[in-house]
C-alpha cells in the first residue's frame, strides 16, 4: 500500500516544495482579535483560490491542487490555466463561468478549447471535493488530472494506482477517478497525472471510495442548493446571479499575506504580478459582498483600507510586492476617489459591530486629513500627485500631470484635456466637483463613525471642513446651465465638459430640491447629453471626445452610475432613479445572457462591453449597474 512506502515512492514522482512559503508579504497593521479570527476562518477547504485557474480546485491550508488540463489528440496543443474573459483578448480557450457558492462548495462552468467541450461541476462533501466533467460531445482530446502544490508550500505530490496522493507533515489526500486512467506519456506535463480521452462523464473525489452515480448525486444536491439561494431573490434572481457570482469566482487566497481578497478581475491579477488591489475598486466590491456575504465584505474594506502609506493617504493601488529597485507595491503619490467612509458606514449599519469601525478609523481619518493637506488649490479641491519642486524636467512635471489626472480613477477623461499641473500645489488646474463632493460625503460619514466611537473632538474637525467644503462647492454652481461645473483655477473659468462627476454634488447633499431637480430635467434627461437607451456616457455625448469609444472618454462605467444615483437616493427623484436603475440593470443582463460577462465599461451607443480590449470581460464593479436595485429595495442600507 501506498501508504507504508509514501516516504520512498514520493522521491520518484513528486515536487517538493521549498521553504519560503511567504517571501513577499504587504505591510498593514491589524489591530483586532476579530479580524485575525475572520481571516482565519475563511483560508480553510476547497475552493477555486489559485488566481491564474478557474479550472484548478485548491485545498487550504495544505495549498493541495487538482489541475484540471486538456490536451488535443496529437498532445501539441494543452491548456493548464483557464480564465474568463473578453473575447478581444483572443485566448485559445473560452470559458463562461455559471452558478457557484461563495465559498466553493459548488462551482459550474462551461469551456470550449481545441474543438472540446465540457461542462465542469465540483461540490464539497465534508472534507472531500468532488468533481464532475461532462463532455457536450465526445472528442478524440484529452482531460490530464495534475496534482501540484501552490505557493511554494510545503509537501509532495506522487501518483500510484491510478491515483495522485498529496502527502503534508502527517496528512495524506488521495485524488480517485471514477474510471480508469490511460497511458499517454507524450503529454506536455512533468506533474504527477492521469490522463483521460473525453468519451463521456468522468468524476474525480478525495477521499472514501464513491460511484460515478455518487459523484453526480452529490453535485446535484450542492447545485440545488444554490439555486434556490437565487431564486430566492424572485425578480432579481438573474441580477444576483450575475453579481454574486462575479464576486465570488474573483475571490482568491493571496498566500504570502495569508488573507482572502477579492481583486477586480483575475487577468488583472497576472498583469499585475499576482494580484492588485484597486481603492475605489476593492470599496465597491465590499459593498456589493455586503448583501450577501459579510465576512468577504469586511476583508476587502479591510484590506484596502491598509494599504495606507506612510504618507497618509490609501493608494490607487496596492499590487504584488517586488524586489526590484523602486518598484512599490502601492502608488505612494496618489490616492483615488474617497468613498471609504461612506461604504464602510453602511457595513455598520447593516451588521452594527463595532470592532469593524474600531480596526479602519485611525487610517480614514489620517487619509481625510492628508486629501485636506495636500489637494488644496485657491479654496477648491484639486486632483493631484507628488512633485519635486526641484526637478524641473517638462516629462517629468507631464509624469507628475498625467499620475494626478489616475488619481481621478477617470485615467483618461476628457474633463481633464489640456489642464496644465500647478507645481507649488502638486494639482491640476482644476476645482474638481467630482472630488469635492466626495469629499464632503467622506467628511460626513467619518463624522458619524467618530460619533458612534464617542470621538467628539475629531467629529467637530470633520463637521468643520465639511462645512468649508460644501460653502466652496456651492461656487461652482452655474445658475445658467443648470448643473455645478468645474473651475479652471488659473483662468477663474468654468469647464463646459460635462461627465456624471457633475452630478456628486447630489450625494454630499448641499443642492437645493431646486437644482437637483434642474439637473436632472435639464441634463441627465437630455438626450444630447446623458439620455439614451444606454445611461449614463462618461463624458456628454455632445462632447467632441464621445466618439473615441475609449475608457473614460465616453464608455458606460458601473461605478459611475452607481455614485449618481446614491446621489438621486437624496432628494425626491423617483421617476429618475427608477430610470437610471432600469437601464442600467438592462444594460447588464444584456451582456450576461448574450456571453456571460460582466464588463469593465460598456459602449453608450450599442450596449457591448466585448467590443473594445480595454473593456476587461470579468470585472467586477460592472456588478454595480444592478447593485442600486437593491439598494432600492431595501436589500442593503
Amino acid at each position: 500500500m501506498f501508504r507504508k512506502l509514501s516516504k520512498h515512492i514520493l522521491l520518484i514522482a513528486l515536487v517538493c516544495m521549498g521553504y519560503c512559503s511567504f517571501a513577499q508579504p504587504v505591510n498593514r497593521n491589524i489591530r483586532t482579535q476579530e479580524y485575525k479570527a475572520l481571516q482565519a476562518k475563511m483560508c480553510k477547504g476547497w475552493n477555486t483560490w489559485y488566481n491564474n485557474s478557474v479550472i484548478t480546485h485548491a485545498l487550504l491550508p495544505e495549498a493541495f491542487s487538482i489541475n484540471l488540463c486538456f490536451s488535443n489528440k496529437d498532445n501539441n496543443s494543452y491548456l493548464r490555466d483557464a480564465l474568463q474573459v473578453s473575447e478581444s483578448a483572443k485566448r485559445p480557450e473560452k470559458v463562461v463561468l455559471g452558478l457557484r457558492a461563495d465559498d466553493g462548495s459548488y462551482t459550474s462552468l462551461k469551456l470550449q478549447f481545441s474543438g472540446m467541450e465540457v461542462s465542469i461541476e465540483s461540490a464539497t462533501d465534508g472534507d472531500d471535493e468532488l468533481i464532475l466533467v461532462t463532455p457536450s460531445k465526445t472528442s478524440d482530446g484529452y482531460l490530464i488530472l495534475e496534482g501540484g502544490i501552490l505557493w511554494n508550500k510545503e509537501g509532495t505530490v506522487g501518483m500510484m494506482n491510478n491515483q495522485l496522493i498529496g502527502s503534508f507533515k502527517g496528512k495524506e489526500i488521495i485524488v480517485s477517478p471514477s474510471e480508469k486512467p490511460i497511458m499517454n506519456a507524450y503529454a506536455i506535463s512533468n506533474s504527477p497525472r492521469l490522463s483521460f480521452q473525453l468519451k463521456g462523464e468522468l468524476g474525480f473525489y478525495t477521499g472514501k471510495h464513491r460511484t460515478l452515480d455518487e459523484v453526480k448525486q452529490t453535485i446535484a444536491n450542492s447545485r440545488d442548493i444554490q439555486q434556490k439561494r437565487v431564486d430566492g431573490y424572485g425578480d432579481l434572481a438573474e441580477s444576483f446571479k450575475a453579481m454574486q457570482n462575479i464576486l465570488a469566482w474573483n475571490t482568491i487566497y493571496d498566500a504570502p499575506n495569508e488573507r482572502v481578497i477579492t481583486p477586480v478581475s483575475r487577468r488583472w491579477n497576472q498583469n499585475w504580478g499576482g494580484f492588485v488591489l484597486f481603492e475605489w475598486d476593492t470599496y465597491f466590491a465590499s459593498y456589493m459582498l455586503s448583501l450577501f456575504n459579510k465576512d468577504l465584505a469586511y476583508a476587502n474594506a479591510i484590506e484596502i483600507t491598509k494599504t495606507i502609506t506612510q504618507e497618509g493617504l490609501v493608494p490607487n493601488y496596492q499590487k504584488a510586492f517586488s524586489y526590484y529597485k523602486n518598484n512599490e507595491n502601492t502608488s505612494v503619490d496618489r490616492t483615488e476617489p474617497l468613498i471609504g467612509s461612506l461604504i464602510i458606514l453602511n457595513l455598520y449599519n447593516k451588521y452594527h459591530e463595532k470592532w469593524l469601525l474600531e480596526e479602519v478609523y485611525d487610517e480614514l481619518l489620517t487619509w481625510n486629513r492628508w486629501l485636506y493637506k495636500n489637494r488644496t488649490i485657491k479654496g477648491y479641491l484639486s486632483w493631484g500627485s507628488y512633485y519635486n519642486p526641484n526637478d524641473t524636467l517638462k516629462e517629468n512635471v507631464a509624469r507628475s500631470r498625467s499620475r494626478a489626472i489616475l488619481e481621478s480613477g477617470l485615467d483618461n477623461s476628457p474633463m481633464y484635456d489640456k489642464v496644465p499641473f500647478n507645481t507649488s500645489t502638486h494639482t491640476l488646474e482644476l476645482a474638481d466637483v467630482g472630488l469635492m463632493s466626495l469629499y464632503i460625503r467622506d467628511c460626513q460619514s467619518l463624522m458619524e463613525i467618530s460619533k458612534i466611537l464617542g470621538k467628539t473632538k475629531e467629529a467637530a474637525e470633520l463637521k468643520g471642513r465639511a462645512s468649508l467644503y460644501t460653502t466652496q462647492l456651492q461656487t461652482l454652481w452655474d445658475e445658467k446651465t443648470g448643473i455645478f461645473l468645474n473651475r479652471h483655477t488659473d483662468s477663474d473659468s468654468f469647464s463646459h465638459r460635462l461627465s456624471p462627476t457633475n452630478f456628486y454634488p447630489l450625494i454630499a447633499k448641499i443642492c437645493t430640491p431646486k437644482q437637483a431637480e434642474r439637473m436632472i430635467k435639464e441634463h441627465f434627461y437630455n438626450t444630447n447629453e446623458f439620455y439614451g437607451d444606454y445611461i449614463m456616457p462618461s463624458i456628454a455625448r455632445n462632447d467632441l471626445a464621445f466618439k473615441d469609444n475609449s475608457y473614460w472618454r465616453g464608455r458606460i462605467w458601473g461605478p459611475m452610475n452607481f455614485l449618481v444615483y446614491l446621489g438621486m437616493t437624496n432628494y425626491d427623484l423617483k421617476e429618475a432613479r427608477a430610470d437610471l436603475i432600469s437601464k442600467s440593470k438592462n444594460l447588464l443582463l444584456k451582456n450576461w445572457r448574450e456571453d456571460g460577462g460582466v464588463y469593465e465599461n460598456y459602449n453608450s451607443i450599442t450596449g457591448k462591453g466585448n467590443d473594445v480590449r480595454n473593456s476587461d470581460g470579468f470585472y467586477h464593479w460592472g456588478a454595480l449597474l444592478t447593485f442600486m436595485e437593491f439598494i432600492e429595495k431595501g436589500y442593503v442600507k
